[in-house]
């Protein structure tokens, strides 16, 4: 088996001191994989990631049990900035770039934490994967969503992670742009080595990139295994890739509790 470079050990997370929302999760990311986060909207992904990253704090959110593991060392509690020098770098939902400054500019905001002489040879280096960056000179604000998407990424490279946190890359991009911006993740893991723990609700697509999968609802992982075993099972293609289950008929009365009852 592959050393996990991250481990969530059954964490539990709170907002507000009072609204639990993730109850026992735990999962792992091998070195060198990408692991797909599946579930629907107010499963809790996005938070697993947060709480990964050190983000909780901005909205009253706090991990209240459980350990959370980078490298074997424990990272709860552990300031975001300092989070991103140990190597773990999240890509937000909805890009996140700064509108008002131009690619190169937010290219560089990626290497805040970065010390030495080499940021130059990075940027190029994220060109050399989105060529069309280095043709925006203007404001980033002006980008296209594909674009915001490779600026966001790029930025990410730029602070030399060994994993990146992926929320929802797909977000309000056409299919061509969806199946360019996958490739792109799929050749960051291969040719860099970069470790991606990837959120995403375009399942097919996740599946497609990944090697492993979880599958989360209210807060929990309630199945995982190979992207191979999760694209061929009949409950995840029933509820996330558009299949049709043995025993559905249509959509109507169609209840969480269903699929939690036979996954559990």
């Amino acid at each position: 088996m592959t050393p996990a470079l991250l481990e969530v050990n059954n964490i539990e997370v709170v907002y507000n001191d009072v609204i639990l929302v993730l109850r026992g999760l735990s999962l792992r990311v091998p070195q060198g994989e990408i692991v797909a986060l599946l579930g629907a909207n107010g499963a809790g992904k996005s938070t697993t990631l947060k709480a990964i990253s050190g983000l909780l704090k901005a909205e009253d959110g706090e991990v209240i049990r459980g350990d959370i593991l980078f490298g074997g060392q424990r990272i709860n509690g552990v300031e975001p900035h300092d989070i991103v020098r140990r190597g773990i770098f999240q890509v937000m939902e909805g890009r996140r770039i700064i509108g008002d400054m131009t690619c190169l500019e937010n290219l560089r905001l990626g290497a805040f934490t970065r010390s030495d002489n080499e940021v130059g040879r990075d940027i190029e280096m994220v060109y050399s994967y989105f060529p069309r960056l280095k043709e925006r000179t203007g404001l980033a604000g002006y980008l296209s969503g594909g674009e915001q998407q490779m600026l966001a990424i790029g930025r990410a490279l730029m602070a030399r992670p060994k994993l990146i946190l992926m929320d929802e890359p797909s977000m309000g991009l056409s299919p061509l742009l969806v199946k360019e911006v996958f490739g792109i993740i799929r050749r960051i893991n291969q040719e860099l080595g970069v470790t991606i723990l990837l959120v995403e609700q375009n399942a097919r697509m996740a599946l497609s990139v990944a090697s492993f999968g979880y599958v989360m609802e209210q807060g929990k992982v309630v199945l995982d295994g190979t992207a191979a075993e999760l694209a061929d099972n009949e409950d995840v293609k029933e509820f996330y890739l558009g299949g049709h289950g043995a025993d559905r008929k249509s959509f109507k009365g169609l209840k969480s509790y269903r699929r939690r009852k036979r996954w559990l």
